[in-house]
């Protein structure tokens, strides 16, 4: 027997959509997994959290411990990016100035979550133990140190890395050809 779900399970999950070669382990959490879309290729290790409105495009791997927050906002992530190892994303977040109360035993009208919409880009990598916060634009082509703090958007094929992260330098875009032969590989087959 696989770590992974089996296609017949797959199914049971009750997923918004999903696509061809959907890898999702036994041992990942899926709330609300009616909201969740999935494109083909799609990889997701164990002890991944997905809670929300989450829309993943293909070729996408969400490495052991990947926690996405979603809410009502959302979380979207575009064809052949990764999330590494314990990275979190959250669209969603309490109030901490102590105008409202916090976490999720307190009744919603003694607290203030806030909701803004994340959106990761298409060749995006976000290494291990990354944090992104809600609003977040993860432009196309970025990269992402370990252990950065995401509070403002990334302009597209930039390296970032730091608490907060800051542009560092440019990412060469050489792998789009790799993606070209790729995706002209699979159209002739």
């Amino acid at each position: 027997m696989t770590s992974f779900y089996t296609e017949e399970e797959l199914a049971a999950l009750g997923l918004k959509a999903y696509g061809r070669d959907v890898r999702i382990s036994r041992k990942a959490c899926l709330y609300g997994a009616e909201h969740i879309s999935l494109g083909d290729h799609v990889r997701i290790d164990d002890f991944c959290l997905l809670s929300g409105n989450i829309s993943l495009g293909s070729f996408i791997h969400l490495a052991a411990g990947v926690l996405l927050f979603a809410g009502d906002a959302g979380i979207t992530v575009g064809d052949y990016s990764t999330l590494s190892s314990r990275c979190a994303v959250y669209a969603l977040t309490d109030d901490y100035s102590g105008a409202a109360m916090t976490n999720p035993t307190v009744p919603e009208a003694y607290t203030h979550v806030t909701q803004q919409p994340v959106s990761v880009g298409r060749h995006v990598i976000v290494g291990t133990g990354s944090t992104i916060l809600p609003g977040v634009t993860v432009g196309e082509g970025c990269a992402v140190g370990a252990m950065s703090l995401l509070r403002g958007d990334c302009e597209p094929w930039g390296i970032y890395y730091g608490i907060p992260a800051r542009r560092q330098k440019e990412r060469s875009r050489e792998l789009l050809t790799l993606c070209e032969k790729l995706e002209s590989e699979r159209s002739e087959s």
